[in-house]
């Protein structure tokens, strides 16, 4: 039984950074990617960044880059994203999933795992 488990989130001033935390467990992750998204009240959910477990390639959204950034500890199965110079506009409940079919999406339905999700909010 695949398992994501978040951390993190809160609020926060603009220009503030937070660091959200997703620990996995329960398969080998080797062979997936770990993705961030995340969704506003009355807004679909929409991609923010991605991590292939091995080999470090990663992928942002446009709304995010320079800005976030997400890395991940092999050794203790967990993925993050720093986020920096947050905005109103970043208001949002993040979630991460993981991909085992297709990686480095930037679609949710090609995730196959979902964490519980964390409020994010920037107070301006």
């Amino acid at each position: 039984q695949v398992q994501l488990v978040q951390s993190g989130g809160g609020l926060v001033q603009t220009g503030g950074s937070l660091r959200l935390s997703c620990a996995a467990s329960g398969r080998a992750f080797s062979n997936s990617a770990v993705g961030w998204f995340r969704q506003a009240p009355g807004k679909d959910r929409e991609f923010v960044a991605a991590t292939k477990w091995s080999g470090g390639r990663t992928s942002a959204a446009d709304s995010v880059k320079g800005r976030f950034t997400i890395s991940r500890d092999n050794a203790k199965n967990t993925v993050y994203l720093q986020m920096t110079s947050l905005k109103p506009d970043d208001t949002a409940v993040y979630y991460c999933a993981a991909a085992f079919r297709i990686t480095l999406s930037r679609t949710s339905s090609d995730y196959d795992y979902w964490g519980q999700g964390t409020q994010v909010t920037v107070s301006s």
